[in-house]
């Protein structure tokens, strides 16, 4: 056999035998609160697999809004395994609403990880049990020198509890050096008869009075260098004929971080933005169909749904002034390759 020849076979066995390590298993480690939470190699294999078929995830819808993480198949990923903290936040004070689930909890996480002490905010009763596994990531991922994270329960449409979710963070840990704007719902519809004053009010409230209210009491307590970040959509670019309300709060929240970043820019206090794609997380069965869920992500370009672990590097940069001093008023765009000129 020529040289050429035993380089080929040699180099086919090499990535033969690499295959089976694509996956990776990620945990973390068991405390007597709450059983291990591990995300299984076996689940990206899964929805891939299906992929061909235009099938991203198993059929399975949600009764109610807030959606919850624990009963979601497969349930979305928060970490990864390879990802290597170099303590880019250490010292900071963050808070992120509607931290307990999905983007949110995957940005807690890696917050932590990178050495800030965490607050977020979740909604009473039908959120408790996903707070508490987040509380316990959280624990299980902070530097030694972090304090423990704080779980706020609040209703963030209303002025009142901003107030008071901002207030018991400053009276825990002094500060608010980054504010995370992430507390969201949506609803779909087939026509625009179907959203009433009363919803269409509701769905203001969550999705960008809170973003107005909790900035309005943070600023208080944040100084130069501290940094917003504001999440939007992809539906404020590209439209969804399905949720008209929810479309026209994420434009808002464009418009609002553009021109608060005018207006903080002299304080040295950033503002960004964050407008994910199709991202598995508990708002997705809470809002579509069994059918809707099983294909949700094939539409893009990369012909699938992302995680929120592909999307919180991104808050993480925007957070840390090494990374990201010279951006304010910008949007970050982790949506799978839909082009959106914004």
């Amino acid at each position: 056999m020529s040289c050429r020849s035993l380089l080929f076979t040699s180099t086919v066995r090499a990535l033969s035998s690499g295959l089976c390590s694509t996956y990776p298993r990620t945990t973390y480690r068991r405390q007597k609160l709450l059983p291990v939470t591990r995300q299984r190699p076996t689940k990206t294999p899964f929805v891939r697999s299906m992929a061909s078929q235009g099938q991203q995830f198993p059929p399975q819808k949600q009764a109610a809004q807030p959606g919850k993480e624990h009963p979601m198949e497969p349930r979305p990923q928060f970490t990864k395994p390879d990802y290597k903290p170099s303590n880019k936040l250490h010292g900071m004070v963050a808070l992120v609403t509607g931290g307990d689930s999905g983007i949110g909890r995957a940005v807690c996480h890696s917050f932590a990880m990178e050495g800030a002490t965490v607050a977020f905010t979740y909604v009473k009763a039908r959120e408790e049990k996903d707070a508490q596994e987040t509380v316990q990531i959280i624990k299980q991922s902070k530097t030694s020198d972090a304090k423990d994270p704080l779980a706020i329960v609040a209703d963030l449409g209303f002025e009142e509890n901003c107030k008071k979710v901002v207030d018991e963070v400053v009276n825990a840990f002094g500060r608010i050096d980054i504010l995370v704007n992430n507390s969201a719902e949506q609803h779909k519809i087939l026509s625009l008869e179907e959203i009433d004053e009363q919803r269409l009010e509701r769905v203001f409230r969550t999705n960008i009075f809170s973003y107005f209210l909790v900035t309005k009491y943070a600023l208080m307590h944040m100084k130069e260098g501290s940094a917003i970040i504001n999440s939007t959509s992809v539906t404020a670019y590209k439209g969804n004929p399905k949720l008209l309300d929810y479309s026209a709060t994420k434009g808002a929240i464009v418009a609002f971080t553009r021109g608060l970043a005018l207006h903080l820019v002299n304080r040295g206090i950033r503002v960004n933005g964050i407008a994910p794609g199709p991202i598995w997380t508990p708002l997705i069965p809470a809002s579509f169909s069994e059918d809707e869920v099983a294909k949700f992500g094939s539409e893009t370009p990369m012909k699938r749904a992302g995680q929120p672990n592909e999307v919180a590097p991104c808050y993480v940069f925007l957070a840390c002034n090494h990374c990201s001093s010279y951006m304010t008023g910008q949007v970050l765009h982790p949506n799978g390759g839909t082009i959106v000129n914004g």
